[in-house]
């Protein structure tokens, strides 16, 4: 294996370990509430996530996937509604330490070259960080040649800049990992390479991907949940590769038409 190339097991535990909360965790979503003038985008939503499972957020584009992940963060203020952590030790309201959040079009410095930017990521969330491994180390966990290293973050290919987000996102271990379509506009390669990132790092964490493409869904989340007029619905997989699991869905997206 070169040293560009996608590492696995073992080596992705001591490189990029679980959160840093070491109890069992649930995430609590309590009457969230959203409007946008008279639009009802969120409507009076109650959900629990359970740690270690790859949540599938299905909704058609307009659904509401990136405002509900909005205001998860506090990027966008809710109409009403409360979000929770609840652990062995108990229930505390979430801090911004606990979320990290990879958007679909990726924001990075393009100033700085890659190892600049991990660097200065690393020295500045020390704390949630934990002990840091060599940076390149890191480079090689998510693929990223020794050539372009040290290029600048402006040279970088739309899918090297969504990898540089998802791993200073990752290596700050953080309880709730939001996705918003990270994986839509990859070659096949990268998002392929992704996937098995985030199949291997779902322990100590509760990950929720948005798509809109069903077939993307079934293929890397372990629930499926449908946001349709507002609301969120587990869609029941007993079925989950059967022919009428998939018109369930297609049928609820076609509703939000």
């Amino acid at each position: 294996m070169g040293s560009g190339d996608f590492l696995c097991f073992p080596f992705i535990f001591s490189v990029l370990p679980p959160s840093a909360n070491n109890n069992y965790t649930l995430t609590i979503i309590e009457h969230l509430s959203k409007h946008y003038e008279k639009k009802e985008v969120l409507r009076d939503i109650d959900f629990t996530f359970e740690e270690g499972k790859i949540y599938g957020l299905l909704g058609r584009n307009g659904a509401g996937k990136t405002t509900l992940f909005n205001c998860i963060n506090r990027d966008v203020k809710a109409d009403g509604g409360e979000f929770f952590l609840e652990t062995d030790s108990g229930r505390r309201g979430l801090v911004a330490e606990d979320i990290g959040y990879v958007l679909s079009t990726p924001t990075v410095p393009e100033f700085l070259t890659g190892r600049e930017f991990l660097k200065f990521f690393i020295d500045i969330n020390g704390n949630a960080v934990g002990q840091p491994r060599p940076l390149d180390e890191y480079f090689a966990f998510m693929g990223i040649a020794p050539e372009d290293r040290d290029k600048l973050l402006k040279d970088y290919s739309h899918g090297m800049k969504n990898k540089m987000q998802m791993l200073v996102n990752i290596i700050a271990r953080p309880n709730i990992l939001l996705l918003d379509e990270p994986l839509t506009s990859l070659d096949v390669v990268v998002a392929e390479e992704m996937k098995g990132v985030l199949r291997s790092l779902k322990q100590g964490r509760i990950t929720i991907f948005s798509t809109h493409l069903l077939d993307l869904a079934l293929d890397l989340c372990d629930e499926i949940i449908l946001l349709n007029h507002g609301e969120l619905e587990v869609v029941e997989k007993s079925h989950l590769d059967g022919q009428e699991f998939r018109e369930k869905i297609i049928a609820a997206l076609r509703e939000q038409a």
